[in-house]
């Protein structure tokens, strides 16, 4: 598996902390979430500072714990994930960055997340150094995007036209960086693709979040999906 954003996948904690990346699991299966929590804490650079069995103690521990990540489950009772990572992320002054994890990758929930703000999504059948990755990368501000099965999600979803994008048009520069990001690439693979430099990339990325009034380049790139501006399939 390829974690597009994963500037430094090796990093062991948020870039210039020095302190361990602090995860909240949350998730219904009691077996499942034990297991989460004893092999994430083994994982270097991460300390699993506590548990919810669905989205209210999620909504509550987060607030009470103040985590660096939610690693976030997304079929719950009382609150499913979907609406847990809205309430995280629109109500809290300073909120955790979410990781939604799931076990299908066609799962509507998870572009409907990602869409609301989560980082990124993993699988539960992913190896669990793979998770402690997308957990660091998430943490130390970048997004975990991997466009096989989010084109595979969004396949199923009814897509419309480029028209559909909100009226501040994009550039005709930003429409291609929004195509690059598509395809999972980093800001430092964006600017060697387009032979930009990364400034300007930046630029750019910035101005596309803006424009389309993204929480963050996962959210900007469903959108794109979704507009009908990168269809399932695309390939730079």
């Amino acid at each position: 598996m390829s974690a597009a954003g994963t500037t430094n996948p090796g990093a062991s904690a948020v870039p210039g902390s020095g302190a361990p990346v602090t995860l909240l699991i949350a998730d219904d299966d009691e077996v499942t979430r034990s297991g989460l929590r004893t092999l994430l804490a083994a994982q270097p650079g991460i300390a699993v500072v506590g548990e919810a069995a669905d989205g209210v103690e999620a909504v509550d521990q987060a607030r009470t714990l103040r985590p660096d990540v939610v690693l976030m489950d997304v079929r719950m009772p009382r609150r499913n994930g979907l609406e847990a990572t809205r309430q995280l992320l629109t109500e809290s002054a300073e909120p955790p960055k979410v990781v939604v994890i799931t076990t299908f990758e066609n799962d509507d929930y998870v572009t409907a997340a990602l869409g609301a703000g989560a980082s990124g999504f993993v699988l539960k059948r992913f190896p669990v150094r793979q998770i402690a990755e997308a957990v660091r990368v998430v943490a130390a501000g970048e997004t975990i995007l991997f466009p096989a099965a989010l084109r595979r999600m969004v396949t199923a979803r009814p897509l419309g036209s480029a028209e559909a994008l909100p009226k501040a048009a994009l550039t005709g520069r930003e429409e291609e960086v929004l195509r690059q990001m598509a395809t999972g690439l980093s800001n430092p693979e964006i600017a060697e693709a387009l032979r930009v430099s990364l400034e300007t990339v930046k630029t750019h990325v910035g101005n596309v979040l803006t424009k389309l009034g993204a929480q963050n380049r996962t959210h900007a790139v469903v959108i794109a999906y979704e507009s009908g501006l990168v269809v399932p399939g695309f390939a730079a």
